[in-house]
Order: C-alpha cells, then sequence, then structure tokens
C-alpha cells in the first residue's frame, strides 16, 4: 500500500489553507523530524530554551528582514494563536486611554475583524466597499483613532490592497495573513502587520507580528504574558513555549524564498499565476469574477460559473483531475484558487485548461 501511494501523482491544491509547500522544503523538514542536523534529536523534540531553537528563530528572523526590507527600528515576533487572535490582540496592545480603532471594510476577514475588535474597543469603519478597495482618500479616519487596519488580501472575496497608502497621523495595521512575502511592501508605511504563516510561509501554528518599536507598551494594564507584544519583544517571543515545529517550517520557506530570487521573482510569479485564471474567466461569458479589475486579488481568485447548477459538476470533475480544493468560501461560495507562494505556475495552468474545456463541453450540452 505504501508503494502504491507514493506512485501516485500528487494533487494540486488550491485550499485557502494550509498551503502546499515546496517539494524541496518538504524533503528538508521531513529529514528533521528524523533527526535534526546530527543533533541526534528531532526538530519536533528541541527544547525551545536551548541554543539550537535560538538559532532556527534568529536565522528565520534574519532572513524575514532581509527579504522583507525590515527597517532596524521595528520588532519581529514570533506568536501563536494565528491572525484571528490578533483580530482582539492589536486594540488590546495598541490602543490607549480614549482612541477608538479605524477599520477599512473590504470583505468577510475585515468584517470579522471589526466584530473581534469591537467586543474591546470603540471601532469606527473608515470606509466601506466589498468587490473593490475604497480610495484611500474617501477614508474617514476620526482624530481619536489609535490606528487604521486594513486586510490586504480577502481570500473570502478576492479583492487585494495593491498600493499601500502614507497615512500621516496615525499608524497603518495591516493584516497581511494571504499576502505577504508574495512581493515586495513597503514596512515603513506599516506601524504593524501580522500574518499566520498557514498561507505562504509553511506550517499552521505559527503567527508574526511586525511593529514599529514606538508602538510598543502602550496598551491596557494586565495584558496576559504571551498576548503582550511588549513582553514578548522584550523575551525574544519566548515569554511561553513558542511554535518551534512551525518556526523551523518557515526557516526553511525563507531560505527557499530568497534562492527563487527573492520578492521581486515572487511577485512575478504570482503576477503570472493569476492573470492565467483571469484570462481563463474573461475568455468568455461562461465565468464571472464581480471584482472590480484593478483590485482583483493576485493570490485568492474568486468566481461563480454563470449557471450557478454546474458549479457542483465543475468541482467533482475538477477533483478527478486532480484539481482539489478550488470550492469557495462557506460564507461566499463559488470557486475560488488560492495562488500562494509554493503554487508551481503549471498548477495555474492547469487549471486554466480545464475551464476551457470544462465550458467548451457545457455549452456544447455535453
Amino acid at each position: 500500500m505504501g508503494q502504491l501511494c507514493s506512485e501516485r501523482a500528487r494533487p494540486i491544491s488550491f485550499a485557502g489553507g494550509p498551503s502546499i509547500l515546496p517539494p524541496e522544503v518538504l524533503a528538508e523538514v521531513q529529514e528533521a523530524v528524523g533527526e535534526l542536523g546530527c543533533s541526534g534529536q528531532s526538530v519536533l523534540e528541541l527544547p525551545f530554551t536551548g541554543p539550537g531553537y535560538a538559532a532556527i528563530q534568529d536565522e528565520a528572523e534574519t532572513d524575514l528582514r532581509a527579504l522583507l526590507g525590515v527597517p532596524p527600528q521595528y520588532r519581529v515576533l514570533f506568536l501563536q494563536g494565528g491572525a484571528y487572535a490578533q483580530f482582539r490582540l492589536v486594540p488590546i496592545n495598541l490602543l490607549g486611554p480614549g482612541e477608538c480603532a479605524a477599520y477599512v471594510e473590504t470583505g468577510y476577514w475585515s468584517a470579522r475583524a471589526i466584530t473581534e475588535a469591537a467586543s474591546v474597543c470603540r471601532v469606527v469603519v473608515a470606509a466601506r466597499a466589498l468587490n473593490r478597495v475604497p480610495p484611500p482618500a474617501t477614508w474617514r479616519i476620526p482624530d481619536e483613532a489609535g490606528y487604521c487596519h486594513v486586510t490586504g488580501n480577502e481570500t473570502a472575496d478576492g479583492v487585494q490592497l495593491h498600493h499601500v497608502p502614507a497615512l500621516e497621523r496615525v499608524a497603518l495595521v495591516g493584516d497581511l495573513t494571504a499576502d505577504l512575502l508574495t512581493g515586495p511592501i513597503d514596512i515603513a508605511r506599516f506601524g504593524l502587520i501580522y500574518a499566520s504563516a498557514q498561507k505562504n510561509l509553511g506550517a499552521a501554528g505559527l503567527t508574526i507580528v511586525i511593529l514599529r518599536e514606538d508602538l510598543l507598551g502602550r496598551g491596557r494594564a494586565g495584558i496576559p504574558g504571551p498576548l503582550d507584544y511588549a513582553r514578548q519583544a522584550a523575551n525574544a517571543s519566548r515569554v511561553n513555549t513558542p511554535p518551534v515545529f512551525a518556526v523551523f517550517v518557515a526557516g526553511r520557506m525563507l531560505k527557499w524564498l530568497r534562492r527563487q530570487g527573492g520578492l521581486t521573482q515572487a511577485a512575478a510569479r504570482c503576477r503570472r499565476r493569476s492573470e492565467t485564471l483571469y484570462a481563463a474567466i474573461e475568455a468568455s461569458n461562461f465565468y464571472r469574477c464581480d471584482v472590480e479589475p484593478d483590485d482583483r486579488s493576485r493570490i485568492s481568485v474568486c468566481f461563480h460559473l454563470a449557471d450557478a447548477g454546474l458549479e457542483p459538476d465543475f468541482l467533482a470533475e475538477a477533483q478527478r483531475r486532480g484539481l482539489h480544493h478550488l470550492r469557495g468560501h462557506p460564507a461566499r461560495g463559488g470557486i475560488r484558487a488560492c495562488l500562494y507562494n509554493a503554487m508551481p505556475e503549471s498548477g495555474a495552468a492547469a487549471l486554466a485548461d480545464f475551464m476551457a474545456e470544462f465550458a467548451h463541453t457545457h455549452r456544447a450540452g455535453g
């Protein structure tokens, strides 16, 4: 049975997360699970208080800073809880007395962030649009806002912020879970960014937070230690046991990205993959994408069939062809193809070919 499984063609997964990993990274991880270097220990057994793990985390931070061009006045935290936990932790850690939080709502996940933040602070929706990004000139940010929050890529809706605005009065906070490391960004335009690792950085369980030092220690008193940005920054992200394995996988992914030409090349691959699918959508009226063209995601390509009744057949036939996890987010329906960093361009091409074939067959009544 093991031989049959190893000979089976690996499916192409377009899942929203966890994402696929490059084969060479998988091989490195598999080896480290058996034994990390010549340590005699699996990476799963590595004590987080020892020099072995400290070296892994330090190396990951060095590579992350190099790829993103993180300025020296920013701190990098390796945390747990996912981006969802940050929906509450951001206002708890950043807002002082009398301050509110401003949010730009562009889809499902920014709406969830608003709901969570509203349970711990006053929230003002600075702008709202569900099939595009509202122009920054239209954002209405109150004077008492401690920060303004954006969602870089709406994975459920297929909307992406392609141009980061330069805000003058308040810190810009970004949930970059889906698009971090898919292209160059100007970190200096943000006060804080956060991202779960399971999209472009490997295994679930790790959340990266990068924030400007002057934002540390601004939050309310009594924040539990593992959730307090200032305490984690002062203790090298090791107030509690960090997600050792997920940090190791992220480190392997960061080195892979550097070998692949860094973020400029990542952005080029990202653009080519998404353009392949958008061309297949626009080739006829068989498929429909409701997002404004300038704000369409290069990461999460979301669309519907003009005849929604054919979507179950589309998904079933795609899976038979080895194209997996294309069902849209439960809150939005339709079809969704997530194109994270490890997705080969051949995967997008295979899906585009299938889309053309499926449309031809069903237009012809086949």
